[in-house]
């Protein structure tokens, strides 16, 4: 049986961000070119980072209301070797469900992650080693 173990969530570091790439169709390209040379927005990631928070500000109560229900932290959550080790030595696993960033760091072997963590559920972005990763990749959803 496994129980679920409060880490503590940080902070999110308000200047990471993840890049992403998306297709545009040469008309819409068009016109957000038109509105920067026009001095509405800086560039062309200006346009689209404020067309993406109008859209997530639309749909922001949808968003805490799914977050409370599936229990997801919100933001940043870092998982440290003394963490996990904690976790470990109190006989316990994690359950990890994270709207942001989850965080596992750089020090923290493969055997350590298989041995605290059954699952990863990740809206967002997962930094941890490739090794830690590759051990972990049949439990993250």
């Amino acid at each position: 049986m496994t129980k679920e173990t409060a880490v503590e969530p940080a902070r999110s570091r308000g200047g990471e961000t993840e890049k992403i790439t998306i297709n545009i169709g040469p008309v819409d390209l068009g016109q957000i070119d038109l509105l920067v040379e026009e001095g509405f927005y800086s560039n062309r990631t200006d346009l689209i980072r404020t067309a993406i928070r109008n859209q997530l500000s639309v749909h922001a109560v949808v968003v805490k209301e799914t977050v409370t229900r599936r229990e997801l932290v919100l933001g940043l959550q870092y998982f440290s070797k003394r963490d996990l080790e904690a976790v470990r030595a109190a006989n316990e696993r994690l359950n990890i469900q994270v709207l942001g960033l989850a965080s596992i760091a750089a020090d923290v072997t493969p055997e350590l992650a298989l041995a605290t963590i059954d699952s990863i559920l990740v809206r967002g972005a997962l930094h941890a080693s490739a090794a830690v990763k590759a051990a972990l990749a049949d439990r993250i959803r």
